[in-house]
């Protein structure tokens, strides 16, 4: 079993990102019967797409785990969508900032993550790590790779999806205006690692994810 992850550089002013200090940790940690790869992707319109391609093409993962970070959110959301479209409130790190641009052209409006996104959830909550269901991955380098990654795999074997983290405490501490939520490295570590065991050992469905409730209200 071949497992990508995939983690963001530092973008907007940040020093570090969560996503790829994770991404690196997950890496070098053992999963029975599963070689884990990890690489770090430009927050970089232009190139983020392109740098996962060559990573799929290089690795032909079973599973891909994309992750990114998310400011303001508080807990371990797992990405439910994808959209075509390209709308960054910043620019990216090479100045960029596409407005109402598709991702792929032509291409379907949206894909849906292949993971058993609730049955993740559930298990990263009954390990004791706060994790939700999330509908929007937003319109920045993020959702880009995300669609794109659906995109490269569509038809192939494998589950692929993404999965957005909150701020690491040493960002929260320094981060400009309102208070924002953070959670530990380790506690990220930890939730990420019971995920991966989960789509390893065999309880997550092969087919159709449980029918729990985890939709929103706005």
């Amino acid at each position: 079993m071949r497992i990508l992850i995939t983690g963001f550089e530092p973008f907007g002013g940040q020093s570090i990102n969560p996503s790829w200090e994770v991404a690196r940790v997950l890496a070098g940690l053992h999963f029975p019967q599963a070689q884990v790869q990890a690489i770090e992707l430009p927050c970089v319109f232009a190139k983020a797409a392109l740098a996962l391609t060559c990573a799929l093409d290089e690795v032909q993962p079973d599973i891909v785990l994309a992750l990114g970070q998310a400011q303001g959110r508080s807990d371990i959301s797992v990405e439910r969508v994808a959209i075509n479209i390209m709308d960054a409130r910043i620019a990216d790190n090479a100045g960029a900032q596409p407005i109402d641009q598709p991702v792929v052209s032509p291409g379907p409006a949206a894909y849906f993550s292949t993971l058993p996104i609730k049955h993740l959830v559930t298990r990263i909550r009954a390990a004791g790590f706060p994790a939700t269901v999330s509908q929007t991955a937003g319109t920045f380098v993020c959702n880009q790779v995300f669609y794109a990654l659906q995109h490269a795999l569509v038809g192939r074997h494998g589950r692929s999806g993404f999965v957005h983290l909150p701020l690491l405490p040493e960002q929260a501490a320094h981060w400009p205006g309102p208070a924002m939520p953070s959670m530990p490295m380790e506690t990220q570590v930890a939730a990420l690692r019971c995920a991966l065991t989960c789509l390893l050992d065999g309880s997550a469905p092969a087919a159709e994810d449980v029918k729990i409730g985890g939709g929103a209200l706005n």
